[in-house]
């Protein structure tokens, strides 16, 4: 295989097993990529474009539960949104509402100022929102008040745009979506499922805004980039159900902090 293969292997591998982990994907996958020699911007859009394979495994994993979702659709009335029967329906349909309206603006902020970062300022970048994650997670961890509830509306417009926030590199998508649900109240089982449900379209569309602006795949050619696509996808159905255990079982606000830590502090050693 030639470099540019390689690389997008150890991309999609990377990006298959992160999704799933509360530890921010796409800051991962984009410290790799910088370290390989891609520039910021490029490993930022690139690493969204990797988002839609990974979407599509936790498409194919959660069908049952978005099967039941979308059933709802025919009957569904804006007078009883937020019922029982159409709770979790109406939950994702305003939350990626709302992710797409943050996370948009999101994009093209960050796309602005990355472009002109050189990538150790780039890599301090991450980590330092890679620490503030595990900082939130951390919180989330200690101040949960687990009950069994439907979400409201409160809960769709909150972790909505928390979800578009996690557009920004080192910011953890599920950690901080599942977080948000841990404080509201919802326990630890639900708020994982409604956080990975809402990824498909939000990953999905994340793949397409990225596509769109560079008018094409991101950053490499056609053929690596599929690679890099299907490994993600092939991997992250092979990973998911394993990890989703492990992170019921590991505390992954120290691992994010400690990740931050290290790429902000080799990130500063660059920069200097």
């Amino acid at each position: 295989m030639d470099r540019a293969t390689v690389v997008a292997v150890v991309a999609g591998v990377l990006q298959g097993v992160f999704e799933w982990l509360p530890i921010s994907s796409e800051g991962n996958v984009a410290i790799f990529l910088t370290a390989v020699g891609a520039a910021p911007d490029a490993a930022v859009r690139f690493s969204l474009f990797l988002h839609v394979g990974t979407a599509f495994s936790a498409a194919v994993y959660y069908r049952t539960p978005l099967r039941a979702a979308l059933r709802g659709v025919p009957s569904w009335r804006p007078s009883a949104a937020f019922d029982d029967g159409t709770a979790e329906l109406s939950f994702l349909g305003v939350a990626t509402a709302a992710s797409f309206a943050v996370g948009l603006v999101a994009y093209f902020v960050v796309d602005r100022f990355v472009s002109e970062l050189g990538g150790g300022a780039f890599v301090v970048g991450v980590g330092v929102l890679l620490v503030a994650t595990g900082a939130f997670q951390r919180l989330a961890d200690d101040r949960s008040l687990a009950v069994c509830r439907s979400p409201d509306l409160v809960d769709a417009l909150l972790v909505g745009a928390l979800q578009g926030l996690a557009v920004l590199p080192g910011v953890s998508r599920s950690g901080t979506t599942a977080g948000a649900l841990l404080l509201r109240g919802h326990d630890g089982p639900d708020a994982f499922r409604l956080s990975f449900l809402l990824s498909v379209p939000a990953a999905l569309g994340a793949g397409v805004v990225a596509v769109l602006d560079e008018g094409g795949v991101p950053g490499v050619e056609l053929g690596p980039a599929l690679v890099a696509l299907a490994t993600a996808a092939v991997v992250g159905y092979l990973t998911i159900d394993a990890l989703m255990r492990v992170v019921e079982r590991v505390d992954f606000w120290a691992v994010c902090v400690g990740i931050g830590a290290l790429a902000a502090l080799g990130g500063a050693l660059l920069f200097v």
